[in-house]
């Protein structure tokens, strides 16, 4: 059996999580506002962003809730899984039929990518730190840093 023990995430990569999510979703942003787009595919775009992210968040959510025996729905669980295909599917149709240069094109899809993979670790990380707060309660900080003469 596997162990499951509450293991929090280091500093580092929370840090270099919600560093991912803020690049992706920001230069995300950024690049629509400086687009030459019309308004309405301006829109398009933010919320295949938005419904991207919270789908993302809701599949990895709904993916751990299973792993550690929390009931989720098939209706939900499935619904999670189709959220985000679509809107995966959604950016590539948006910008297939776009009139961007391939670079701007590659520049939104990797924007886009690089933000779920954010989503997903600040989801997990919550999660994590979550679980370990919930196993040793007589911790109130999240990250703690030993002294180098506590050490044994």
């Amino acid at each position: 059996m596997i162990d499951r023990s509450a293991q929090q995430p280091s500093f580092a990569f929370v840090a270099a999580s919600w560093g991912a999510l803020l690049a992706g979703a920001c230069a995300y942003l950024i690049g629509l506002w400086n687009s030459d787009m019309q308004l309405n595919e301006r829109g398009y775009y933010f919320t295949v962003l938005a419904y991207g992210l919270y789908a993302a968040i809701s599949l990895q959510k709904s993916v751990r809730d299973r792993v550690e025996g929390i009931p989720v729905t098939g209706i939900y669980y499935g619904l999670s899984w189709t959220s985000l295909i679509l809107a995966i599917l959604l950016l590539c149709v948006g910008l297939f039929n776009a009139t961007l240069a391939l670079s701007e094109k590659g520049f939104y899809a990797m924007a886009f990518v690089l933000g779920l993979f954010g989503a997903v670790a600040v989801q997990k990380n919550t999660r994590d730190i979550q679980a370990v707060r919930s196993a040793f309660p007589e911790s109130n900080t999240t990250f703690e840093i030993q002294d180098s003469d506590s050490r044994v």
